[in-house]
């Protein structure tokens, strides 16, 4: 699929079949989670994914934004190894956990994946739940599947702003 036409029809899925997602398309996703760029090159995300019944049914614990994905992936990146920006405010853990996230939901649209974005949960009660190490944080979950029959975007999904209301020229 061509770059513009995965950004263009890539929407948030609420709604997934049973269908399993192929073991090469997984790989090829998180392979894209791989070659994202981080600061320094640190590569601080950790992909953990969550596809027995046991993980699954803590992910349901945690949210009720699974809608019946039959794969999930936590994002997560090593607080104790992200470089730190001048004035020592903000570091790069977040930004390069969000980097990792959007490359493997953009490959995921290039697989015919469908995906979703989740953050509606407790990162650190989920993070203790799947017994990840202490230095890890949980950025978000992604749903992983095929839409069920029906599900498509919300109503509001095509409405965009136009780049007069969100860019300006210094």
């Amino acid at each position: 699929m061509e770059f513009k036409e995965v950004v263009r029809n890539r929407y948030s899925c609420k709604k997934y079949s049973d269908r399993p997602v192929e073991r090469e398309k997984l790989a090829a996703i998180l392979e894209a989670g791989r070659l994202a760029p981080t600061a320094k090159n640190l590569q601080e995300q950790h992909i953990y994914v969550l596809q027995s019944p046991e993980a699954l049914a803590k992910v349901d614990a945690a949210t009720p934004c699974r809608y019946g994905a039959g794969t999930v992936l936590a994002v997560t990146f090593d607080r104790e190894n992200v470089f730190t920006y001048p004035g020592g405010k903000r570091d790069s853990g977040v930004e390069d956990a969000a980097i990792v996230a959007t490359h493997m939901i953009l490959a995921a649209a290039d697989e015919g994946v469908d995906s979703c974005w989740l953050n509606f949960f407790d990162p650190d009660k989920l993070a203790e739940a799947l017994g990840l190490p202490e230095n890890e944080e949980i950025l978000m979950l992604m749903d992983l599947g095929y839409a069920a029959e029906g599900a498509g975007p919300l109503p509001n999904h095509g409405n965009r702003k136009a780049l007069t209301h969100t860019v300006s020229y210094l």
